[in-house]
């Protein structure tokens, strides 16, 4: 089945830069859009950035002109490249991907999630 692993978080000061990771492994179907997604403890998710199949990619207003999202469709892996974080980046960033099977129904699959802490 395929799995999601995450990487790359960290404790950084604010203004740092981090890079994040997520690899889709045993992959058996095709995955539409892959996305981020950050929770901070007692809060919603909410959505980060997107890259669709096609290459089309979009971001919340919170991390425009901060954050890019990017896709290697032959590693299947996404990318988040973090700049001049702030305080309020804090939480845990999940890799999201919708699988599309030739037969069944689509699903997502989620990953554990990496911890970015931004301290001032």
């Amino acid at each position: 089945q395929v799995h999601l692993v995450e990487s790359g978080g960290g404790l950084v000061q604010a203004g740092a830069s981090l890079t994040l990771s997520c690899v889709a492994t045993r992959r058996t179907s095709s995955i539409d859009t892959m996305a981020w997604y950050r929770q901070a403890p007692g809060k919603e998710r909410e959505f980060v950035a997107r890259v669709t199949s096609d290459g089309m990619s979009s971001d919340a207003d919170s991390v425009m002109g901060r954050f890019t999202v990017s896709r290697d469709y032959t590693r299947n892996t996404l990318f988040l490249r973090m700049i001049n974080l702030k305080p309020e980046d804090t939480g845990v960033y999940c890799c999201n991907a919708v699988m599309v099977p030739s037969i069944g129904t689509r699903y997502e699959v989620w990953g554990q999630g990496t911890q970015v802490t931004v301290s001032s």
